[in-house]
């Protein structure tokens, strides 16, 4: 598929799914959609995660743990906000109730869904 645009793309894969809130887990959980992100960058587009934007101002908010009340006002809701200005919405990783509503609230936003980097077509150069 050849394609000129450059698309902004919403990583969504697990975050807390299968690790009982271990912090390394879920370091390695937002490493591995940070990895798909600078693929996806290398590939001519703008990813983005959620939690860029989540994990910042939950820790202003002044969040005292993971799943307290004001990580849950904040994490989910902002990167269902964030699926409005992106193009796109590439779903990564095992299981995940998050990332599937990411992708649930995409598809009903009219936004493209990939289930595989092999799907996302390569900017070419000019």
């Amino acid at each position: 598929m050849k394609n000129n645009k450059s698309l902004l793309i919403l990583v969504a894969g697990p975050y807390r799914s299968g690790t009982n809130d271990d912090p390394e887990l879920i370091e390695r959980n937002v490493q591995a959609m940070s990895n798909m992100a600078l693929e996806l960058y290398k590939m001519g587009h703008m990813p983005v995660l959620g939690e860029w934007f989540a994990l910042p101002m939950i820790e202003i908010a002044g969040s005292k743990k993971i799943g307290d009340e004001i990580f849950n006002e904040i994490f989910h809701p902002i990167a269902v906000k964030l699926i409005s200005h992106c193009d796109a919405v590439l779903r990564i990783g095992g299981a995940s109730t998050g990332a599937d509503e990411m992708i649930n609230v995409g598809k009903k936003k009219n936004k493209i869904i990939f289930l595989d980097k092999s799907e996302i077509p390569k900017i070419e150069k000019q």
